[in-house]
């Protein structure tokens, strides 16, 4: 054992590969960073696994050593969505040697992919985002920042890391947009209601001179020192309006969660919300598709002709 392998690292020639694939991601693709951590982590331990079974790189990882892995990950406790994620991150690594002319074949290719029980995200009803929001009425600039958030978070369906990298020049009051900067800082326009707007304003007019250092900082959202609003931060405050709001766990996701369900609840084309959502696939927003028997007979009994 080297002691690259004693420290938890995997040896050179596996290290190697794995950085120059991260490169590519960062640089080219402009993949976030805890995707990249993941993969970074996945194919560490793929790489030490392969390393203790004699291989020198690579290069010379075949179907069966993969099955046989994904198998020991199963064997060893693993969850079914992480022996996933590991031939993803696989498959990923092998695409990207392929390309360079490092691998000849993919060995990966006639694996299939764990069947994976898809869980509904929680989101809350129209009548509890009220609750949430009303929660946060007052005029102090506290209240008015974490007002101006939680409306931001589900009349736009914003991540809470979009949410916190907002400026105070992303919200356009004439066009009635704000611009949300998103994964790989891929730009896109959501459109802003107009109590959400109203709530931004204020902010901005009433709440955030209070704490914002002669102008200097140019980030929407401001914490008491004047700083950016960090995401942990965020994610405390939406957690402290629920419990205010006697509401269960809340998170800034279950607000996107419930922007989402409830644009297709109420008849929003699944390719518009895919677009507002930023999300790169279809399938990745078909997850929101799901309706509630009571909404499901309702639209049967106005739709079909024989109901």
């Amino acid at each position: 054992m080297d002691d690259r392998e004693r420290k938890g690292a995997p040896p050179a020639a596996f290290a190697g590969a794995i950085e120059d694939f991260l490169d590519v991601g960062r640089v080219e693709v402009g993949l976030a960073g805890t995707t990249l951590r993941a993969y970074r982590g996945d194919l560490e331990r793929l790489a030490l696994w392969l390393h203790r079974r004699g291989l020198e790189g690579f290069e010379a990882l075949s179907s069966a050593l993969l099955v046989d892995y994904l198998g020991e990950l199963r064997r060893s406790g693993a969850a079914e969505a992480s022996v996933a994620r590991a031939l993803v991150s696989a498959r990923m690594l092998v695409r990207f040697l392929l390309g360079e002319g490092r691998l000849r074949r993919d060995p990966s290719l006639h694996i299939p992919a764990p069947v994976l029980c898809r869980l509904l995200p929680r989101h809350l009803s129209p009548e509890q985002v009220e609750r949430l929001l009303e929660v946060r009425g007052g005029r102090d600039w506290i209240s008015l920042r974490d007002r101006a958030l939680l409306e931001v978070l589900y009349a736009c369906g914003a991540r809470v890391s979009e949410a916190t990298r907002l400026r105070t020049d992303d919200l356009e009051p004439r066009l009635r947009v704000l611009r949300l900067h998103g994964k790989g800082d891929k730009m896109r326009l959501v459109p802003v209601g107009a109590r959400a707007r109203e709530a931004v304003e204020r902010w901005l007019s009433e709440g955030r001179p209070r704490v914002a250092r002669r102008g200097r900082e140019a980030a929407l959202f401001l914490s008491r020192s004047g700083r950016p609003l960090g995401r942990i931060d965020a994610w405390r405050r939406v957690q402290a309006a629920a419990r205010a709001a006697g509401l269960p766990r809340v998170t800034p996701h279950t607000l996107r969660h419930s922007f989402a369900s409830h644009l297709l609840a109420g008849g929003a084309d699944l390719r518009a919300v895919q677009e507002l959502l930023g999300h790169a696939s279809i399938r990745t927003t078909e997850v929101y598709t799901h309706l509630d028997p009571e909404h499901a007979l309702s639209l049967h009994r106005l739709y079909h002709p024989r109901a």
